[in-house]
């Protein structure tokens, strides 16, 4: 690396404090280094002073390529616990990768391991009884993957690490490179921990939606057909295949090419609307439905219309209109006679389960919205009013759904005056305001939700209404958007500081991810992610 690079290194690694353990009278720092192309490599070094530590570490980054990404960390806090009480306290996570420190299983650190070289390799693994979100993750250490991994980075271990009296753990304080510039890394005893610290939240969010964007396009294969998704710690791909979050995923894509102005990727997407079509839906009654293995799902007719006229609408490309009419005809197949809506039909039109899943009437209302949008079909916008007028007659703003949201958005376009929809819509958001603020997990929709809701609540403003939203905190509601927007950017995005602890890391650049759930990366978790964070940025940003 450039001498002024390892400067500003040192600088900025010397301004996190803390640098000495004055209990030991040491100074521990720690190297990891990624070619983009391999897992980091990660060296600890202790010393009995910084200025000592630095001139190894400097030594080091002096044989590093430039475009190399870095992060140089100082251990700060150390605790001695008894095997017993660590163990404990691994398996008391409440969620699996929620285990936020190092370990050492010696008091010299040469068996020392990183919060994320253990986490981005599945090295604490869960009991099976842990049900995510239900229980306790009850982690434990899995030697027989630890072993391997220290054996071949330190050589020949001087210690049993299934054995050791005592465990140490320990927090850190560094920064990151990518040889271009340098990020403090967040400190902040949340998802966040150990990710850059944003500094300019417009340009980090550019970056990350342009590369989101790269990175779902990369998982369409030749065919049209995606790459379902990835556990990067367990260096497994997903077999299985859901035909509605193709569609869904495509949707994302589209907005995503919107928001780069990558018009040459409309190919791409057209293709994968055609994989789609030929591959899964079938044709019953002069109406068109998607087929996800053999269930009719509310929810996917959805899906197929809004990214059929999704399409349409940025392209112009009129190819699939005869399709997407068909897609309608479908809808009221769905509907029982006293308005409500039924989730999954059997292939022969027969019910199957009235219920599935409450986002399926969010989605087709917003669907239909967006089909009347770019149609000005009658036919549309009387099921859309009989739809939206069911859920208002149902409390469906109990359900706090960022479909309904979208929903609601949209038939304020065609129905502007209709204060029934807008109090439905803020109530499917207010109720649920805490819940979003407090929420440790990204959960991507809850940023769908809150984008939907503050363009809700001027689009009220400007109707006259505003005697409706009195008993809401307007002021709160925009704090949590931009709250929602940032944590999802540094507790969800493959930032290259924290893919560097995987396998391939360059692979996943761009994606996002569920750390509760091994950091897996699916494309509806993209999906989700982009269409938050580009509506986001659009209502944020656009009008500079």
């Amino acid at each position: 690396m450039q001498k002024s690079t390892v400067t500003k290194l040192k600088q900025a690694l010397i301004e996190t404090g803390n640098l000495k353990d004055y209990g030991t009278d040491t100074v521990t720092l720690v190297l990891s280094v990624s070619d983009h192309r391999h897992r980091a490599e990660v060296k600890f070094y202790r010393y009995n002073s910084f200025k000592q530590a630095w001139v190894v570490v400097a030594q080091q980054l002096a044989k590093t390529p430039q475009e190399s990404w870095v992060r140089v960390e100082a251990v700060q806090s150390t605790q001695k616990l008894p095997r017993e009480v660590f163990e404990k306290r691994l398996a008391a996570t409440f969620r699996m990768n929620y285990w936020r420190y190092g370990i050492s299983f010696d008091a010299e650190f040469k068996t020392a391991l990183l919060e994320m070289e253990s986490n981005g390799q599945a090295f604490f693994r869960p009991s099976k009884e842990h049900r995510i979100g239900k229980n306790r993750s009850g982690s434990w250490v899995d030697y027989d993957r630890v072993e391997p991994y220290l054996n071949k980075r330190e050589g020949e271990l001087t210690v049993d690490i299934r054995h050791t009296a005592s465990v140490w753990v320990f927090t850190t304080a560094g920064v990151f490179t990518d040889g271009q510039q340098i990020w403090n890394l967040s400190e902040q005893e949340d998802c966040g921990k150990g990710i850059r610290v944003v500094t300019n939240i417009q340009s980090e969010l550019q970056e990350v939606i342009e590369h989101g964007e790269t990175f779902l396009l990369n998982q369409l294969k030749e065919n049209g057909k995606f790459v379902y998704g990835y556990f990067p710690a367990r260096q497994r791909v997903l077999s299985n295949y859901n035909v509605v979050r193709h569609f869904s995923s495509l949707y994302a894509l589209l907005e995503a090419i919107q928001f780069t102005k990558r018009t040459k990727d409309f190919g791409k997407v057209k293709s994968a609307i055609q994989w789609g079509l030929e591959n899964a839906t079938i044709e019953k009654e002069g109406a068109i439905f998607l087929n996800d293995n053999g269930e009719l799902k509310l929810g996917g007719q959805a899906l197929l219309m809004l990214t059929l006229s999704k399409y349409q609408d940025v392209t112009k490309d009129e190819t699939f209109m005869p399709i997407l009419m068909k897609a309608f005809k479908g809808v009221p197949f769905f509907r029982e006679p006293s308005g409500k809506l039924v989730h999954v039909l059997n292939p022969d039109l027969t019910l199957k389960a009235a219920y599935r899943i409450i986002y399926y009437e969010g989605e087709v209302a917003f669907a239909l919205s967006r089909l009347y949008e770019l149609t000005h079909d009658e036919n549309v916008m009387n099921l859309v009013k009989q739809i939206l007028d069911y859920m208002v007659a149902n409390d469906y703003g109990k359900y706090h759904d960022h479909w309904i949201s979208y929903a609601i958005n949209e038939a304020l376009l065609v129905f502007p005056n209709n204060r029934d929809y807008m109090k439905l819509g803020l109530k499917n958001v207010f109720i649920h305001l805490k819940f979003i603020e407090d929420r440790d997990t990204t959960y991507p929709t809850l940023l769908e939700l809150v984008d939907a809701a503050v363009k809700m609540t001027d689009m009220i403003k400007r109707s006259g209404n505003e005697d409706l939203m009195a008993s809401y905190d307007l002021v709160r509601l925009r704090q949590v958007l931009r709250q929602r927007a940032l944590y999802e950017i540094t507790t969800g995005s493959f930032l290259p500081e924290i893919a560097m602890y995987l396998y391939n890391p360059q692979k996943f650049i761009g994606g996002f991810y569920a750390r509760h759930d091994s950091f897996r990366t699916r494309i509806d978790d993209c999906e989700h992610f982009l269409s938050g964070l580009i509506n986001y940025y659009n209502y944020t940003y656009r009008q500079a």
